[in-house]
Order: structure tokens, then sequence, then C-alpha cells
């Protein structure tokens, strides 16, 4: 159990000690909540922090429930199983809404910035927890695309069936609990939604 995601990066911060001041790495935290261990780690590490969206594709009957994931450039996974009676033209539409929604927010995150230069980087990618590992996946091939030396995903707590499928795709998986649950909040006491301008203050922070 963690008191709250600032706590959990601490816990990950020193789990990850190796990494601390490497020139070549890079910290690319998933918005909104993993700022904020992204920051933590950030200040721990003495490494840059910057982000990588990625979107839940929701099911057209229940939009807490994700068949998919999808990332800035269109790059998207889905859930066979979860897809079943699904409309392909409702994905397609969906995929593209979200890619629109994702520019949009990043803009706002980052203005004008451009994004990091991945290749021949260690990416470190953080998340504040892990339960289809849909979205993760995603991001991970979307870093994938840009050629890195290494990718090191690290999360607080992440679901068994995610945790196999996440440590095939990358160098290294650090994650302080794996366990089935309901919910990644029930792992932390104080688990609040995290506001844009939270994360864009953080950023800028960093």
């Amino acid at each position: 159990m963690f008191k709250d995601r600032y706590q959990a990066g601490e816990l990950l911060a020193d789990a990850l000690t190796a990494y601390k001041n490497n020139k070549k790495a890079i910290i690319l935290a998933i918005p909104r909540g993993a700022l904020q261990i992204g920051k933590v780690l950030h200040e721990k590490l003495n490494l840059p922090l910057d982000i990588i969206v990625t979107k839940k594709i929701p099911h057209p009957n229940n939009p807490e429930y994700a068949i998919g994931a999808v990332g800035l450039e269109g790059e998207h996974i889905l859930d066979v199983s979860a897809c079943y009676n699904v409309s392909p033209d409702y994905v397609k539409n969906k995929i593209a809404d979200l890619q629109k929604k994702m520019e949009e927010k990043y803009v706002r995150y980052r203005g004008n910035n451009p994004k990091p230069n991945l290749r021949n980087k260690l990416v470190i990618i953080v998340d504040d927890g892990i339960a289809t590992g849909n979205t993760i996946i995603t991001a991970i091939k979307l870093v994938k695309r840009q050629k890195p030396a290494r990718i090191v995903v690290v999360v607080p707590v992440s679901a068994p069936d995610a945790a196999e499928k996440i440590r095939k795709e990358v160098d290294d998986f650090v994650c302080l609990i794996v366990s089935e649950f309901m919910a990644i909040s029930q792992f932390y006491d104080s688990f609040p939604q995290v506001e844009d301008e939270d994360a864009i203050k953080i950023l800028k922070e960093c």
C-alpha cells in the first residue's frame, strides 16, 4: 500500500539508482497521474521528464471498460476478445477522435516544445498502475519506432497478466507490487484525480 503517488515515486526511485545521472536517459510519464511519480524520479535520479500521450479506447456500452488503446500518431492495440460485437466503424471513428484530442492535449501540455528525440536513448516509461496493459504497450510501440537503445517500464503496481505481457516487450520492468485487483486506487491511501493544470505545472517545474 502506498500513501500517495509521490511516496510510490520515492520507492521506485530507490529501485532505479542504477540509472541516476545517466546522460542518455529520459523519463516519459503517461499523463496525468504518472506525472506526480515522474516528478519524484526526475528529482531523485536527475533525469529529464517529458510525457508520452496515449488513450484507452472505451467500449461503446461501457466507457470505463477499455477495448484497446491508441497513441498520438494513431498507433493502436486492440483486445480482440473485448471487441466482440463492437463495430469496426466505431473503432475506426473512435481512434480518429481520440487522436485529435491527444494532439490538442499535447500542444496544451508542451506548447511549441519539440517532441524529445528518443533515438539511442534509455527511455524510462512510468505510469501509476497497470490494469490491462494496453495503454502502456501502445506507449512502448510508439517509443520503439524511434529506435531507443533501451526501454524500461516502471510502475508501483501491475496486474499479473499485464506484467507478463510487458516483460516480453521491454528490456527491464520494475514493479513494486504484482497482484490481482479491482482498481489501481485500492493500493493508494490517497489517489485523487490529477487535473490538467497540475500536470502542466509539474512539467514546467521540471
